[in-house]
């Protein structure tokens, strides 16, 4: 048998996470792939939380892969009536149906109730590597002890899977287990559940990592044996981490929320993960959520793992801090400073002031992290830094206080105080005093920002303005006369 139904039917796709844990970087490209697909053919996009494995639930999961979803942009279409409009539906809200289609198989054959306990499946396991059907040649009737509900997979023949990506995968049917599709709590396994909300929901094509391809076989004689229609599957290419294994925690972030945190843009993490396993033509790197809804294309996914290239992202999130309007960079810092406190500048600062300084440390950024570093003395009543550090290389604190005392004079007498008018006048100063430019310009950069390392000086200068500028200046000159 083949699974595949056309694009006419209309496009509906879903995803189907499991809340045990931070979402993977993973699972949010598979959101995204089919968001792009759904988004680029007037298609609907569902999000369904498969929560029937009770016992790995982790608490907050589901609130995480939510949010992450949002922040990237990632909207969802429908929702069920108890969870209000675009609420995720939760397989634990459906388990009548999932009974109902469980009893159907049994009573057309296609599966029966095992009541094996555990300890005999443990050592069944052991010895043979899988179930050896005990219950389906016993013959157990409903009610005579507590059961599962096991499939029953064809014991010949193969099961054959059309994929969009890898073409044509056959499966031996001999070598399937018959897996467990309805548990003795009336909870469904993945497998039955899957297949039954992938019907109910009109899903036409199902986008998942191939680590899902071998559960390809039991899905599709699910739906063969319910005379079902299956939808179209097109198995993911893995993310790998560059030692070429499976990206995992033991290589570093794998959350989206802890990039979130690192300080990059949803612009950027949706950019680049779009690009881990597609590509549009192999050389454009670099395209908004609007065009790759324009561009998308399932021809176009490789069916080989694609490298998770940390650099690529920094550099990738770097270029839109670069592009980013005055707006857009205020406004990103602003909610980054809000979630996360301790990386950002306390108490927040108005919009209209970061609105003045963020532009200066731009070039400077690689990720939203950078920006407090270089900002934080636009926001302080005062800033620190040891008296020593006002005098540059090849100066003395004497030489340092006279050329510092010169610097409040020529600015003072600036009549715009302005990048431009502040760069010739210290420059021009410079060449009087018969030193360095570079010298002059660290000794004021010491004096009105407490850092060695700041945005440019003359941009800085004019932000914070003349009155505040000319109070810094004199009150390091004044240190240095102590």
């Amino acid at each position: 048998m083949t699974g595949g139904v056309g694009m006419d039917s209309g496009v509906r796709v879903r995803l189907a996470p499991s809340p045990t844990g931070s979402p993977h970087v993973g699972m949010i490209r598979t959101a995204l792939y089919n968001w792009l697909f759904a988004r680029g053919r007037g298609g609907t996009f569902i999000v369904r939380i498969e929560d029937t494995d009770q016992a790995r639930l982790v608490e907050g999961s589901v609130e995480e892969m939510l949010g992450s979803l949002r922040w990237l942009g990632i909207d969802w279409d429908e929702g069920p009536d108890i969870g209000g409009p675009n609420a995720p539906y939760y397989q634990s809200e459906r388990l009548e149906g999932y009974r109902r289609v469980a009893e159907a198989l049994v009573e057309r054959g296609a599966a029966y109730r095992c009541d094996c306990a555990p300890e005999r499946l443990a050592e069944v396991r052991k010895a043979s590597g899988g179930y050896d059907r005990h219950c389906r040649e016993r013959g157990l009737m409903e009610g005579d002890s507590p059961s599962v509900v096991r499939f029953a997979m064809p014991l010949d023949g193969r099961t054959v899977l059309d994929d969009l990506i890898r073409g044509t995968v056959a499966f031996e049917n001999g070598l399937v287990d018959d897996f467990v599709a309805l548990k003795s709590d009336g909870f469904p396994t993945y497998h039955l559940a899957n297949v039954v909300d992938d019907r109910a929901m009109g899903i036409s094509h199902v986008f998942r990592g191939e680590e899902w391809l071998p559960s390809s076989p039991r899905h599709l004689q699910i739906y063969d044996a319910l005379g079902w229609e299956p939808p179209r599957f097109a198995h993911l290419p893995q993310i790998l981490a560059q030692d070429r294994s499976k990206l995992s925690k033991r290589h570093g972030a794998t959350s989206v929320r802890e990039y979130r945190e690192m300080g990059y843009l949803p612009e950027a993490m949706v950019n680049f993960l779009a690009l881990l396993g597609w590509s549009l033509d192999g050389k454009t790197e670099v395209m908004s959520a609007d065009e790759l809804k324009r561009v998308f294309t399932l021809e176009r996914v490789s069916r080989s793992g694609a490298m998770f290239d940390a650099k690529k992202l920094e550099w990738m999130n770097g270029h839109y801090i670069r592009q980013a309007s005055h707006e857009r960079l205020a406004d990103a810092l602003l909610e980054y400073w809000e979630a996360f406190p301790q990386g950002g500048v306390s108490p927040l600062p108005e919009r209209e002031a970061l609105l003045r300084v963020a532009p200066l440390v731009r070039e400077r950024m690689k990720t939203l992290q950078d920006a407090a570093p270089l900002l934080g003395f636009f926001f302080q009543d005062e800033v620190e830094y040891d008296t020593a550090e006002l005098a540059q290389k090849g100066m003395d604190a004497a030489g340092t206080r006279e050329a510092l005392i010169r610097a409040l004079d020529a600015l003072e007498g600036l009549e715009a105080f302005d990048g431009d008018s502040i760069e010739g006048a210290l420059r021009a100063l410079a060449g009087e005093l018969g030193i360095k430019a570079g010298q002059l310009f660290g000794s004021i950069r010491v004096a009105a920002t407490g850092l060695r390392v700041a945005p440019p000086l003359f941009g800085t200068l004019e932000a914070l303005g003349r009155e505040r500028s000319l109070s810094a200046i004199q009150k390091a000159a004044d240190r240095l006369a102590g």
